[in-house]
């Protein structure tokens, strides 16, 4: 099956699941890999006009991976994911959307220098 698009971790990401046991960080990245190819709100959903949460529920707990698009390369759709949270409420605190935004205008930054 053709993937919906590419997925590209930033350092607090790779931070994130490297902290996990092997089985919690297994089952993020299948459900990561599952929404790539079918798109399931259950697994990625929007979060505001700019961040967007891979979902993930293991054993009770719930695991959110913050990302965002880049629609830069037109070949090439990418969603970025920033960092990670385990989630203890029902809704995403709101300083961890800020932090996803501001590592999404970093991100962007960064990419405009390598032009």
């Amino acid at each position: 099956m053709d993937k919906l698009f590419d997925i590209v971790f930033l350092e607090e990401a790779f931070t994130f699941l490297n902290d996990l046991d092997k089985k919690q960080y297994e089952k993020i990245l299948y459900n990561i890999r599952k929404a790539q190819i079918e798109p399931d709100p259950d697994l990625f959903k929007k979060l505001n006009d700019e961040i967007w949460e891979f979902r993930t529920l293991y054993q009770g707990i719930g695991y959110r991976m913050l990302a965002f698009w880049d629609k830069t390369d037109s070949g090439n759709t990418l969603v970025v994911s920033t960092h990670g949270i385990v989630k203890k409420r029902n809704k995403v605190p709101e300083r961890e959307i800020q932090k996803a935004k501001q590592l999404r205008i970093m991100y962007f930054k960064d990419k405009e220098k390598k032009i």
